[in-house]
C-alpha cells in the first residue's frame, strides 16, 4: 500500500497570513519504518533534550518553542534541516505533494480546496503507478484535525459522487487521523508543510530548496505542487 502523509501549515481564518498550505509525502508502506528510524537518528544527536523524545514541528523548531525552547537556534535549524534530508535523499520512490492557496483568491474554503486538489493528485499518481503494474491500494493520512469530520465527509463524496476532475478510484479507505505524537511520518508531513509555508509566506527556501526535487512528477511534468494565487 502506498501511503500519502499529510499536515497543515497556516490558519484559515487568521487574517495576518496571506497562504494555507497542505502538505505530506507518500511513500510505499515498507519504506515507513526506514524513514521513521532515520528520524529518529536525528533527533537523537541532540543532547539534554527535555523531554526526550520531542516532536518534529516546524514552527516550534524554527522559533524556539514548546520541546524545543532550550535547543541553541543553529542546533534547532539544522535539526529542521536534517529530518528535511531524510525524505531529500531517500528513495526515489518518495514524493511530495503539496498545495499552497492564497486565501484571499481561493475559489472555495481553503481546507476543501486542499483537500481536493491532494485526493485528485495522489489519485492520479496510484493510477500511473497501476498502467506501469503496481496495483497497490492508496491510503490518505492526517494529522489529527479540527476539520476531521469534514475531511472524512470530503473524501467519502470524491469517491461517491465524484470531484471537480471526476472520481477517486485507487484509495483502500477514507482517510485516517493520527496522534502526531504516536508518528514520526505526520511529523514529517509537518516539516515538508511548514517548509512549503515558508517559502510562498515569507520568501524563505532554505528549507523548501531541501525537498523541491522531490514534489511528484512524470515525464518533465510537475504533479506534486499546486500554487494557487
Amino acid at each position: 500500500m502506498h501511503l500519502l502523509y499529510l499536515d497543515d501549515s497556516g490558519s484559515p481564518p487568521d487574517r495576518t497570513q496571506v497562504y494555507f498550505v497542505l502538505a505530506g509525502f507518500a511513500t510505499f508502506e515498507r519504506q515507513a519504518y526506514w524513514l521513521s528510524e532515520a528520524l529518529d537518528q536525528v533527533v537523537s544527536t541532540v543532547s539534554h533534550l527535555t523531554p526526550p523524545d520531542p516532536e518534529l514541528h516546524g514552527s516550534p523548531l524554527f522559533h524556539g518553542k514548546d520541546d524545543w525552547k532550550r535547543v541553541p537556534t543553529l542546533q534547532r535549524i539544522q535539526v529542521l534541516k536534517d529530518s528535511l534530508n531524510v525524505l531529500g535523499k531517500s528513495h526515489v520512490s518518495n514524493r511530495v505533494f503539496a498545495v499552497a492557496v492564497r486565501k484571499s483568491r481561493a475559489p472555495k474554503e481553503p481546507v476543501e480546496f486542499c483537500v481536493e486538489q491532494l485526493c485528485n493528485r495522489f489519485d492520479r499518481y496510484l493510477q500511473r503507478l497501476y498502467l506501469k503494474g503496481d496495483a497497490q491500494r492508496g491510503l490518505i493520512l492526517f494529522d489529527k484535525h479540527a476539520s476531521e469530520t469534514a475531511i472524512q465527509n470530503l473524501a467519502r463524496d470524491f469517491r461517491t459522487k465524484g470531484h471537480s476532475w471526476g472520481f477517486v478510484r485507487n484509495f483502500a479507505e477514507v482517510p485516517v487521523f493520527l496522534d502526531s505524537k504516536a508518528s514520526r511520518l505526520i511529523q514529517l508531513a509537518d516539516l515538508v508543510a511548514y517548509a512549503v509555508f515558508r517559502n510562498f509566506e515569507h520568501g524563505d527556501s532554505q528549507f523548501f530548496d531541501l525537498i523541491k526535487h522531490r514534489f511528484d512528477s512524470d515525464s518533465g511534468t510537475i504533479h506534486g505542487l499546486v500554487h494557487y494565487s
